[in-house]
């Protein structure tokens, strides 16, 4: 899966190809590979504390559309810079600023997991005592990026509230056969004995004890040094079959191959060892990390084997040594993310039988199960004419309605969830994810004790809550607003029709509130597995008849820009910590500022930016109007440091990137991004 694994299931004799390594050789490869996932005080004073509310019942009426708990989450893919970095050798502060951006738009997507790639080639993205630095940070293996990407990547996520889990290559080396081109002091050069080629490319020997023994000791350096909430492997085990080529490991299994006597047997035992010991020893390390394997979507075909999928493509229990089956009977991973790359109603390998599949295959074990979702083929020329249809995608979630075995998606990779073509992310984003949700719970540990909120206010932004922790065991909060002030029933809280958000800190502030209404608030307490607490007692909030009224500063979540937009604080007129900037464009690339509009009416929208003579005379603001874009030209070289009006808006209702900062302006002089307001009138 790095680059992430194409189809291999239209003519199941053909030898498939790698992995593609750019969109380029994407779509030539599926062809290939288809032949064998401090405001302001308080306005008003909050109402008194409601009864304390029961945990929902399974009784409870639920909304299928609105999932109290579903696994939600997007690959970034490292080698050969597919997602992130974007390319080799950025400065510390544009590689930050790129995966800032790559969480927010998780983030807006409403997901709560980042699958990162952080050992692509044998490599690390941290400072490893077993493995060099990886080349796709710096161009050169070895080259120390100077910082820790995994420790800031790790704390990114986390503030956003999002798992972070550390993706790790087993046995790829290089995408090369020439060891002179690793770093001098690499372990694959170091051993040779350790390494053999195939297929244009070096891969560790899975059938030497002493490279299982050091793999794992490299992945769990990244487990006990790190606050990783999963370590995840893709579906590279033994490579994938090459036309004309054998595997040279015949001198491995015949001194290492035991009682065995067909070498399949041996390989296949050589990754079930991997699986089942770094499995083990992860959670002897941290029982709340989670070993989780998104394998190739076919085990085995039932023409094959009475146990396996109605389907006729390339089986990785043959063809990469995979036995995925038999690690989740045993229970020796916590989930399974098979990569379920083809269309509903695909002949070869058809999504829905697939979906059937594995869901049988999980019933009954502990093991999470995941579907790998082919972002990467929605609106791509050269598929399958399914995946020209915007729904397709979306249908694939309908779809995993009909197994509640199915706990979540992911989706391949970052840069497709953000190209969104033919619109289809926003299609499952409208479909499945219009409200947030929880991941979902692990383990059998016991809930934490419910939180009591201690402050509910309104504020110039919306409403403003604080909480106390109801004990040492909770890692995050789960925030939900009941409109009006009814009674306890806890059936409310059975689905995610009035989940707000998720949070690591013990405050929160609702933005999207009405101003002129009546909620009441409650926060419950989820443990590292997520096990949730009992929601504490309400606090009420009554309107005040104020309008309308919300700031989106740029370091909010509400914000968003590519890479091409650098950070600055250096001018004391700036709104908050800090404020965006760019060089003009012939193009557009407008950074966006995302506002809840709670009903549709007329908005006032203003603009905020510290001034400079040098900045842009004519920046052009977008504002998203129900009746088309409108563009207002700010002259940014003065008028700083105060709230700029841009002009009263008919605004629809719902979230959406309302005002936008375009770098299109034939004007010198950098643009600048630093906040709105939006308030009705």
């Amino acid at each position: 899966m790095t680059p992430h694994p194409a189809s291999r299931a239209r003519r199941p004799a053909a030898a498939p190809a790698h992995r593609r390594l750019a969109r380029a050789a994407a779509t030539a490869l599926t062809l290939v590979l288809i032949s064998a996932l401090t405001p302001a005080a308080a306005n008003a004073a909050p109402g008194p504390p409601a009864a304390a509310t029961p945990a929902p019942q399974t009784s409870c009426p639920t909304d299928p559309a609105t999932p109290k708990r579903r696994a939600r989450a997007m690959w970034v893919a490292s080698v050969a810079n597919i997602d992130w970095p974007s390319r080799p050798g950025l400065d510390v502060a544009a590689q930050q600023a790129e995966f800032r951006a790559w969480l927010d738009l998780a983030v807006r997507d409403r997901m709560n997991a980042v699958v990162v790639q952080v050992r692509p080639t044998a490599d690390a993205f941290w400072p490893s005592p077993y493995e060099p630095w990886s080349e796709w940070l710096t161009g050169t293996q070895g080259a120390d990026p100077g910082y820790d990407p995994l420790a800031f990547m790790v704390a990114e996520a986390h503030a956003r509230d999002l798992e972070f889990h550390a993706w790790f290559n087993p046995y790829r080396v290089a995408n090369h056969i020439d060891p002179t081109r690793l770093a001098a002091d690499h372990p694959a050069r170091r051993n040779p004995d350790w390494r053999f080629a195939y297929g244009g490319k070096m891969y560790y020997n899975p059938g030497i004890p002493a490279v299982r023994s050091f793999i794992e000791n490299a992945v769990m350096d990244a487990v006990t040094r790190y606050d990783i909430d999963a370590v995840h492997l893709d579906d590279y085990f033994y490579p994938y079959p090459v036309s004309g080529e054998t595997i040279p490991d015949q001198d491995a299994f015949e001194r290492y191959g035991g009682g065995h006597t067909d070498i399949g047997d041996w390989r296949r035992d050589n990754v079930n060892l991997l699986i089942r010991e770094l499995g083990g020893r992860v959670h002897q390390a941290k029982p709340w990390v989670r070993f989780g394997v998104s394998p190739f979507g076919i085990w085995r075909n039932a023409s094959t084997d009475p146990l396996g999928s109605r389907t006729s493509g390339l089986q990785s229990y043959d063809a990469i040594y995979a036995d995925t089956r038999l690690w989740v009977r045993q229970g020796w991973i916590d989930y399974i993310a098979p990569q379920i790359y083809w269309h509903i109603g695909f002949p070869a390998a058809d999504y829905a039988v697939l979906a059937a599949w594995w869901a049988e295959t999980v019933r009954g074990t502990p093991v999470q199960l995941y579907a790998g979702q082919a972002a990467y083929r929605a609106g791509v020329s050269g598929q399958d004419p399914a995946w020209q249809q915007p729904a397709e995608l979306s249908n694939h979630l309908l779809e995993n309605r009909k197994h509640p075995e199915i706990l979540g998606d992911v989706y391949f990779s970052a840069k497709d969830v953000r190209a969104d073509r033919i619109g289809a992310m926003s299609r499952v984003v409208t479909d499945h994810y219009s409200r947030p949700a929880l991941a979902p719970a692990y383990g059998q540990a016991s809930a934490p004790s419910a939180p009591s909120i201690t402050s509910a206010a309104r504020v110039a932004g919306g409403v403003a809550l604080a909480w106390r922790p109801g004990s040492a065991a909770t890692a995050s909060y789960a925030v939900y607003r009941v409109d009006g002030s009814p009674g306890a029933d806890p059936c409310r809280f059975a689905d995610a029709r009035h989940l707000l958000a998720t949070t690591r800190a013990a405050t929160f502030t609702d933005t999207t509130a009405s101003a002129t209404g009546t909620s009441t608030y409650y926060v419950s307490a989820l443990d590292r597995t997520h096990h949730e607490s009992a929601a504490s007692p309400g606090r009420t909030v009554t309107g005040t008849g104020a309008p309308f009224s919300v700031v989106v500063d740029n370091a909010g979540p509400g914000f968003t820009a590519s890479a091409a937009w650098g950070t600055s604080s250096y001018s004391s007129q700036r709104y908050g910590a800090d404020y965006r900037f760019a060089s003009p464009v012939a193009a557009s690339d407008p950074a966006w500022f995302r506002v809840t509009v709670p009903e549709a009416g007329s908005y006032r929208v203003e603009a905020r930016y510290p001034a400079d003579p040098g900045y842009n005379s004519a920046t052009p603001y977008i504002v998203a109007t129900a009746s088309g874009d409108r563009v207002v030209a700010v002259d940014q070289r003065s008028g700083g440091g105060r709230w700029r009006d841009l002009g009263v808006f008919p605004l629809a209702a719902g979230a959406r990137d309302v005002v936008g900062v375009s770098r299109w302006t034939s004007t010198t002089g950098y643009v600048v991004a630093d906040a709105v307001r939006v308030t009705k009138v």
